[in-house]
């Protein structure tokens, strides 16, 4: 039995990863759906070939679910929901508005997650296309998942949280054939640094430019435009991964899809720095058991 036309909805994709994963799938002869809050900004992706619609991730889940059901009523599956949209809140906790730590959960966490809920009875019930699987799942982490810092730290939080949404969903729908995946990438040059896409929390005196804090400030302005990640390269892995072929031919889909040297280097780091904090500490963390 040949296996369906396989079907992409890609919100966000009116720039970035978004955008290049759309390009690069209607290459493949793939059928996508590209989304924007304003499908103007994605009419070069309707003349490419995607049909595009208007969507945004912080849509009350009732119009989410509406627009998934249209979804499904006009192209009868979904084999990979990819959700890009997401933005970076630069500066400390303590700076940080209620308004604006909100807006950026509710980009970051919940519009993702809203989205995976109104879908998912869609992809449970359609048939299994390619490589064995009914579909896939896909969360955008990023280095930033891995460790928070000074000037970041709710970026980080909202981050943390999509690659631990991606395990879960791993578990959860593996009975039902769906795979679940976080993308994490490194400094990809994309506009995410641009000053009119990254929010600033407003700045304190105490936060000035000899703090971490302030120091992190201009790091993400010297980064802007000179992030090492290519965009094309690191999609082109994506889909590979996503699809099972080139470079991820004969291999399966792993709960995470990690991009850029810089991303490999920091969470090696990591995962070093944690075993040496376990080893150093190991006498008193299992200290705390029960005796009898």
């Amino acid at each position: 039995m040949v296996a369906p036309t396989p079907v992409w909805f890609i919100a966000a994709a009116s720039s970035g990863f978004g955008r290049e994963l759309s390009l690069i799938a209607l290459k493949r002869g793939h059928k996508v759906i590209a989304t924007a809050r304003k499908p103007s900004r994605i009419q070069d992706l309707a003349d490419a070939g995607a049909d595009t619609m208007a969507f945004d991730v912080t849509w009350p889940l009732s119009e989410i679910e509406a627009l998934a059901n249209k979804v499904f009523t006009k192209y009868g599956r979904v084999d990979y929901l990819v959700n890009t949209a997401g933005y970076i809140l630069a500066g400390a906790i303590e700076e940080a508005t209620p308004e604006q730590m909100y807006n950026l959960f509710n980009t970051n966490v919940f519009g993702t997650t809203n989205t995976i809920k109104a879908f998912l009875p869609g992809m449970r019930a359609q048939t299994k296309g390619a490589n064995g699987t009914r579909a896939s799942v896909v969360t955008f982490g990023s280095v930033g998942s891995w460790r928070g810092g000074a000037g970041f730290p709710a970026y980080a939080m909202t981050k943390a949280a999509m690659s631990s949404l991606a395990e879960a969903l791993r578990d959860e729908l593996a009975p039902f054939d769906i795979v679940g995946t976080v993308v994490e990438p490194g400094y990809f040059r994309t506009n995410f640094l641009n000053p009119d896409v990254k929010v600033m929390t407003p700045i304190l005196d105490a936060y000035d430019e000899h703090t971490p804090t302030g120091q992190m400030r201009k790091a993400l302005e010297r980064t802007d435009g000179n992030q090492p990640g290519d965009v094309k390269k690191g999609c082109a892995v994506i889909v590979d991964v996503l699809t099972r072929t080139g470079v991820a031919e004969g291999k399966e889909i792993p709960v995470r899809i990690c991009l850029g040297a810089d991303c490999d280097a920091f969470i090696r780091k990591k995962c070093d720095d944690t075993i040496k904090l376990l080893d150093e500490w190991k006498e008193v963390n299992v200290s705390t058991d029960h005796t009898d």
